[in-house]
């Protein structure tokens, strides 16, 4: 898979030895992590912004993927995607096998990365590129099961983005993130069965979704659901609703 190499940002901040790590020999990339991830739970973001950079810059993969996260979400730090899209290429690049401490953050930053290639960043090299997009989710999905990167390729699927449309194929990818847990993909996953004919099913994968969908999900389930409550008969309301709760208890595979 052709990947996006480019170089971490800027050199190592300069670290204050008597505020971070007293004992030079106690100056790891992974001490000063925590050292960071300690100031960071404080509140003292601009500490831990230092202490990151350092174990970034010395081969922290988790160092790379909060700063990554903090430049994206503008936490602590003024937002700058592009310099997010920098760390979370160096995470990416990152060859780590399925099961390794690291893995979730490669997988992280490969939907993140994904994400950012479907749209560009705007006044930055990064252009929009949806065949380098499916081919970031497609590794997170494949290779490290990750619920989100199984959704965003169910979603390429659907639409026909980055690849040849196949409901199907959409249809087995929802299907593997839903049963992880994953609100959207169970919301879609039942929006499709129910359009193909199974509508008590679909209905009832729709309202269980809905009960644990995060907020920035919530209302355009909602509306998929209620629109095809209204479509549904009484009876197979009733059904569908007595299956939610099945499913809530005892999953969606």
């Amino acid at each position: 898979m052709a990947s996006t190499v480019v170089a971490l940002p800027g050199a190592a901040l300069a670290l204050d030895e008597k505020a971070v790590i007293r004992e030079p020999e106690q100056r790891s990339p992974w001490a000063v992590f925590r050292f960071g991830f300690s100031a960071y739970k404080r509140g003292e973001k601009q500490e831990a912004v230092e202490a990151y950079r350092y174990a970034a810059e010395n081969g922290q993969v988790g160092a790379r993927w909060k700063l990554a996260r903090m430049y994206a979400e503008g936490d602590g730090v003024a937002r700058n995607d592009y310099e997010a899209f920098k760390f979370f290429s160096a995470v990416a690049q990152q060859e780590v096998h399925p099961g390794s401490p690291d893995e979730t953050y490669v997988a992280d930053a490969l939907v993140a990365l994904g994400k950012y290639l479907q749209t560009g960043i705007a006044n930055s090299p990064i252009r929009a590129n949806p065949f380098a997009a499916q081919e970031h989710f497609m590794r997170a999905a494949a290779t490290y099961r990750n619920s989100e990167a199984q959704y965003q390729v169910g979603k390429m699927f659907l639409s026909g983005e980055g690849v040849a449309q196949s409901v199907q194929q959409a249809a087995r990818w929802f299907q593997l993130a839903a049963e992880k847990g994953h609100a959207g993909a169970q919301a879609t996953l039942g929006h499709i069965l129910f359009e193909s004919g199974k509508v008590v099913k679909g209905l009832a994968m729709m309202t269980a979704a809905l009960d644990h969908a995060a907020p920035t999900d919530v209302s355009w389930i909602r509306t998929m659901q209620e629109q095809a409550f209204a479509l549904a008969g009484e009876s197979d309301r009733r059904t569908a609703i007595a299956l939610a709760h099945d499913l809530r208890d005892n999953g969606f595979d």
